[in-house]
């Protein structure tokens, strides 16, 4: 069909076009808009071709815009905001989501987090779900979840690197008031250990001394990381936790680390969703305000 000037572009080149200048990567841009990479690469070719334009350089890993494509970007991503804007002023109501996270993640990390969430996406109503148990996106009502896992997702879902699991040794900074220079393995029967329910701390002393160790005499077991941070945080002695949740609390000097030594787990903490969920706009939101914190030199996301 020939063009004339009334004419504008497939919306979906468009919208192919806006996330994959957003990303600069056709496989992230695929995932944010539930096609294949193949998909994203065919439409973007399909409106420079529409132009008679090169909007993208292809580079050996991902892309780069060019200097059309930098002006035509710009005013194609204000022409989607104007709609999502429109879109939003004529559907005010709110948007109930359920986020399912252990209670060691909302205690920690995401209940903190919430007045950010809120002032950023008024119109969510968030709903969180605390439990260790397997959280079921149909049967429970669930939106979202953020676990500790592996790495591999059934196809139909859509999962987020959140946080590696980089265990750090943590305690308040009065305990190391009688210590003033590093701790040595004769110092551990002086202090107590706080254990969780992951049992790192045989693991991680090895990671510092290089050797196994005989269990210190006084520990005190607790079932959840949280109740550690806790114990930790009021000067009962060291406990292990994975370092973005405790980076606020080292931050304010609430919390130091008795050692420099850092044990890289194996599970890490991903965040979850179904790609045929019922709120894919909300569920899209919630998702990149929660990927913002996202620590800057985690590896990409994963299908």
């Amino acid at each position: 069909m020939k063009k004339t000037d009334s004419q504008i572009p497939p919306l979906n080149s468009l919208r192919a076009f806006d996330a994959a200048g957003r990303h600069l990567n056709f496989r992230i841009a695929a995932e944010e808009l539930g096609v294949t990479q193949g998909a994203v690469a065919q439409h973007v070719r399909g409106l420079e071709a529409y132009l008679g334009l090169t909007l993208l350089d292809r580079l050996p890993r991902g892309v780069a815009l060019t200097e059309n494509g930098q002006r035509f970007h710009a005013e194609i991503s204000r022409a989607f905001e104007i709609i999502r804007n429109a879109t939003q002023t004529l559907q005010p109501q709110s948007t109930h989501l359920t986020i399912s996270v252990t209670p060691t993640f909302a205690a920690k990390w995401l209940i903190p987090r919430l007045p950010d969430f809120t002032a950023e996406n008024p119109q969510i109503e968030l709903r969180i779900v605390a439990t260790e148990k397997a959280s079921n996106f149909h049967s429970d009502g669930v939106d979202l979840v953020v676990r500790q896992t592996g790495t591999s997702f059934a196809a139909g879902l859509l999962a987020d690197l959140l946080f590696k699991q980089d265990i750090v040794a943590i305690c308040s900074p009065g305990l190391l008031a009688d210590f003033p220079d590093r701790l040595e393995i004769g110092d551990l029967d002086r202090l107590v250990l706080i254990h969780d329910s992951h049992n790192l701390w045989p693991e991680y002393l090895k990671t510092v001394f290089g050797h196994e160790i005989p269990d210190p005499a006084k520990n005190v077991r607790l079932n959840q990381t949280a109740l550690a941070i806790d114990a930790a945080l009021s000067g009962q002695g060291i406990a292990l936790a994975s370092r973005f949740l405790v980076e606020q609390d080292l931050a304010a000097g609430r919390l130091v680390q008795p050692f420099d030594h850092v044990l890289r787990g194996t599970r890490d903490f991903y965040l979850v969703s179904p790609r045929d969920g019922k709120n894919p706009a909300a569920c899209h939101q919630v998702r990149q305000w929660m990927l913002k914190w996202r620590i800057h030199n985690q590896s990409p996301s994963k299908e």
